[in-house]
């Protein structure tokens, strides 16, 4: 019996350590496998192939342009990268919680965010560009798909929606330099082919319903905060707490009381005790019995506070031409001698926070704007794009030659004179009021006409649509 036992025991000692070998062989294999070239990967080549191809190309373009194109596209460059480096890692991960996942995507949302810092403050002249590439940098977020349930769309839908919300503004750089400067044209084409084709098929054919997560690797935890300070060399680990308590068996009257149940449960056991050291209030003691005392308020005026008003703040005036293909006038003040000679028309003019001032324009420029002035007077020539007028009250705009478009946006007051030129100009407007346009007599000698454009319309449903007519009113 006892010689039958021990062959019993040999044999399942034998099967124990012929199972830890095996185990052991095991996860050998796992970790050879995680210090594997990511580059073997199929899908971790394509977007190699992605960047070295079709970003390199928004590269080069953005190196012939330079300034915060060039900035911005090594942002893009920087966040392509950021992806790349996250799909190597997502291998080698278990799939997070939604802690774990913010903390496993914050270097993708650090990059996004530089981008979107580039786009901040004072609209310079590519601003298209740059919002181009800050909301095309959203696409890049199908990584964090992890399923039906978690609000987003499909990444392959992602990628198509966050392009979309980027081709706005790039078809703007399309349509300003198509015909100026090819460089432009061409980083704008290689933009969009960056993610339609090129991003959405590398999503469709490697990740159509989001990343892949490993299932033997480390977990992604979100970041604890750090231990006052660092433990005593040699000192032991603390203790980890263990999952079931021996203590919460017991009941919760013999373990102290903490918080407002410890507060009542003194007031309860002091009793009486407590409002032993309160005084007694006597009748001459209340204030309706004292002389002292009388209901009357008595009034005391006080000074009124003399504040000095406060002075607007203006930034530093400006007149200047800027990459010699934007002219600036800014926070000029009471100057009625501003007079841009030299002036092509491949040149702009930006008129910006003016008062008091009187700008000329002697020569054909491509395009005007005239943004928050106020009793401003501005005489120009030709110009061949348009004029435009933004935020700003009782201004004046002359006309002397051409001007194929003017338009009035979010302005009390303008006074437009047209030139015979000009008389077939497209106005436009819009969330404005006291629009007076004067156009020349058909004499030589004869005086302007004055036309008050409308500002008041009447809406009415008629045949099964909206007809729009503006408010006429007769002195009869």
């Amino acid at each position: 019996m006892e010689t039958r036992l021990v062959e019993r025991l040999e044999k399942a000692v034998a099967r124990l350590e012929a199972l830890s070998s095996s185990s052991s062989r095991g996860f050998a294999f796992s970790e050879a496998g995680a210090g594997e070239d990511p580059s073997s990967d199929p899908a971790i080549k394509a977007l190699d192939d992605l960047i070295a191809d079709n970003v390199a190309r928004v590269s080069a373009a953005a190196e012939k342009i330079g300034g915060k194109v060039l900035d911005a596209t090594k942002v893009l460059q920087e966040a392509f990268s950021v992806l790349r480096e996250l799909l190597v890692k997502v291998k080698q991960t278990q799939k997070p919680d939604m802690a774990g996942l913010g903390e496993f995507l914050k270097p993708l949302n650090e990059a996004i965010g530089k981008a979107n810092a580039l786009t901040e403050g004072k609209r310079g002249d590519f601003f298209n560009h740059v919002k181009t590439v800050s909301d095309s940098l959203s696409a890049l977020a199908w990584i964090a798909y992890t399923g039906k349930d978690c609000g987003m769309n499909l990444p392959i839908a992602h990628v198509e929606e966050s392009w979309q919300m980027a081709e706005f503004y790039n078809n703007k750089v399309l349509v300003e330099y198509r015909n100026k400067d090819p460089n432009h044209a061409e980083w704008a084409k290689a933009m969009k082919e960056l993610y339609l084709p090129g991003l959405r098929d590398y999503v469709k054919k490697y990740y159509p319903l989001g990343p892949v997560w490993g299932t033997t690797g480390k977990a992604t935890i979100s970041a604890a905060p750090k231990a006052s300070g660092p433990p005593a060399p040699g000192a032991p680990p603390p203790p980890s707490a263990p999952l079931f308590s021996t203590d919460s068996s017991k009941p919760s009257s013999s373990q102290p009381k903490q918080g407002m149940a410890a507060v009542f449960s003194e007031i309860n056991s002091c009793g009486g005790s407590l409002t032993s050291g309160l005084r007694k209030v006597t009748n001459d003691m209340k204030s309706k019995n004292r002389a002292d005392r009388s209901g009357v308020v008595n009034v005391v005026e006080k000074e009124p506070r003399k504040s000095a008003p406060a002075a607007p703040k203006t930034a530093p005036p400006k007149f200047e031409l800027q990459m010699g293909r934007k002219w600036v006038v800014e926070n000029q003040i009471g100057k009625k001698d501003l007079v841009i000679n030299e002036c092509d028309a491949k040149q702009s003019v930006y008129i910006f926070g003016c008062r008091d001032s009187v700008v000329q324009i002697q020569g054909k420029v491509n395009n005007i704007t005239i943004d928050k002035c106020t009793k401003t007077g501005v005489l120009f020539k030709d110009v061949v794009a348009a004029c435009e007028i933004v935020n700003c009250n009782s201004v004046e705009v002359q006309c002397q030659g051409s001007a194929p478009t003017i338009s009035v946006d979010n302005t009390a007051g303008c006074q437009l004179y047209l030139s015979k030129d000009s008389l077939m100009a497209s106005i436009t407007t819009a969330k404005s009021s006291e629009i007076n346009v004067m156009v020349p007599a058909s004499e030589t000698d004869g005086d302007w006409g004055e036309h008050a454009l409308p500002q008041q319309y009447l809406h009415a449903f008629k045949d099964g649509q909206f007809m729009t007519t503006p408010v006429s009113h007769s002195g009869g």
